[in-house]
């Protein structure tokens, strides 16, 4: 996840402002990256405090709330820090970088990019710093449908940006395989999820590549406003952004309501994003191969979304819950694509 505003701890005095900045950066060890964001400050510009951002997987998110002589501002850091990340970390924040300076003149509300520091040449660790978004996270279950409509309307107007081929992303990467498939170990369907894979083995269909987010779910979506005034405000995290299928978007989003909201939610995704203008492919068979890619990189249990997911407000979403709702999507997919 990315720039967004919820936060581990509410802001406070400037006393303790200033002694969570220390323990943002002095604390943790972190005096080049603290020397860093400062170096690319406005002049006369101080941080007042720093602050946790919750439900990231892969990063580090810090809140930077900033003042000076033009006012207060906020700010994001993103730093990775986990070793698996670490090593891929030039190549995503470079990714990220990019797609945010060819975003500044569209209509698609991202972060605007700061500074970044990809390898960490300056920094303790690769390190990237943009622009706050408004709005909040929203995962619960009332006022779902409102919000998968306006996921499927931006989501359409992200594939449809007209992007020069010098400017294209990287070609999509399958993020699971037939082979890589983590069966859950006491599942009573052992015969669904075999047939789930063997419909991912096969060479991917033919397809009219499009940009995608290619990790656009309701967890990397901001909200602001309420009722008929609700709106996208921002739309993060774009570290794995890809040139590839329409279809494979609309799957991911797909699975994450499904997993999120139930089996339902999930089905009907697709229907809204054609709804809003979107196009994907006449194919079934090919639009379940795309489906089931994606559905499937969630085995066993789905942990590695269930756990921000947790940290945003959705403890309902246990291990044994959110694989029962797997294997009911993978069966309604079958049901209704094969």
């Amino acid at each position: 996840m990315d720039a967004r505003s919820t936060a581990r701890t509410p802001s406070k005095g400037a006393s303790e402002g200033a002694e969570r900045v220390s323990e943002a950066f002095d604390g943790q060890g972190r005096y080049a990256t603290r020397a860093w964001v400062e170096g690319r400050l406005r002049a006369s510009e101080r941080i007042d405090d720093a602050v946790r951002l919750c439900g990231g997987w892969t990063s580090e998110m810090l809140r930077l709330d900033v003042s000076g002589p033009q006012g207060r501002r906020s700010l994001v850091l993103r730093s990775f820090t986990k070793a698996f990340y670490v090593r891929h970390a030039e190549g995503l924040l470079t990714r990220e970088a990019d797609v945010q300076r060819l975003l500044e003149d569209t209509d698609v509300p991202a972060a605007r990019l700061v500074a970044v520091d990809a390898t960490a040449e300056y920094c303790d660790h690769p390190s990237l710093l943009m622009t706050l978004l408004p709005g909040t996270v929203r995962l619960t279950d009332e006022g779902a449908d409102r919000r998968a409509d306006l996921l499927a309307r931006r989501l359409r107007s992200i594939h449809q940006l007209r992007v020069g081929e010098a400017d294209r992303p990287r070609v999509y990467q399958a993020w699971t395989g037939p082979e890589r498939v983590n069966i859950p170990p006491d599942t009573g369907r052992p015969e669904l999820w075999r047939r789930a894979v063997d419909v991912i083995r096969r060479e991917p269909p033919d397809h009219t590549a499009r940009f995608l987010h290619r990790d656009f779910h309701p967890g990397n979506v901001l909200f602001d406003g309420d009722g008929e005034d609700l709106r996208i405000s921002g739309v993060v995290d774009w570290v794995e952004t890809s040139w590839g299928p329409a279809d494979l978007d609309v799957a991911h989003c797909s699975t994450a309501l499904a997993l999120l909201h139930g089996v339902p939610a999930g089905m009907r995704f697709a229907d809204r994003y054609v709804a809003a203008g979107g196009v994907l492919g006449r194919d079934r068979a090919a639009h379940l191969y795309w489906r089931l890619l994606d559905a499937l990189a969630y085995a066993p249990d789905a942990e590695k979304v269930a756990v921000p997911w947790r940290e945003l407000g959705r403890a309902d979403l246990t291990p044994a819950l959110l694989t029962g709702r797997l294997e009911d999507y993978l069966r309604a997919l079958l049901d209704h694509y094969a």
